[in-house]
């Protein structure tokens, strides 16, 4: 469980996105490591628009789709956000929890594609490479910043190696 893993580490804060499915599993790890969970909108999901809520595979058929799979830095959901504006936000939101927590670790619970971007521009990737890295639910991906200089340690670490064996 990665309130568990993280415990020993002894955060001094944990932020979570908004969106129920994050707030639960924040909550989790807020038990166990001993802090409150705060909510932080700049850690949400992509903002899907008319998009959320729909099949992957009514989405398929579309040519949206494939451009978000092929050139994602040049998609705008229908009434939602650009993928390069949900970058800069959850980038943002981590760059004020630096600004906020100089020192000692920091949990932040979010979604998948949002960590991924953010891993993505600590490694100087171009948004149209983050499809690249894989990010697992209950996995953890850790970006250490020492003098402003970013360094990422771990990237879609789930604690065993389940999550590199092929599907059956």
């Amino acid at each position: 469980h990665v309130g568990e893993r993280l415990a020993p580490l002894r955060p001094s804060a944990l932020y979570s996105s908004p969106i129920e499915r994050c707030v639960e599993t924040a909550e989790r790890i807020a038990a166990i490591c001993r802090l409150e969970a705060q909510e932080l909108d700049g850690l949400a999901e992509i903002d899907y628009g008319r998009w959320t809520g729909r099949s992957f595979a009514s989405l398929a058929r579309t040519r949206l789709w494939r451009r978000v799979h092929r050139v994602p830095s040049s998609v705008r959901f229908p009434g939602g956000e650009t993928l390069t504006e949900a970058q800069r936000r959850i980038v943002d939101a981590l760059e004020t929890l630096v600004e906020r927590h100089p020192r000692g670790v920091v949990g932040v619970v979010s979604h998948g594609d949002p960590i991924a971007m953010a891993l993505a521009h600590y490694a100087g990737l171009h948004l149209d490479l983050f499809q690249r890295l894989q990010v697992s639910p209950g996995s953890i991906s850790a970006v250490a910043v020492e003098d402003g200089l970013p360094r990422i340690l771990l990237v879609n670490d789930a604690g065993t190696l389940e999550h590199l064996r092929p599907p059956r």
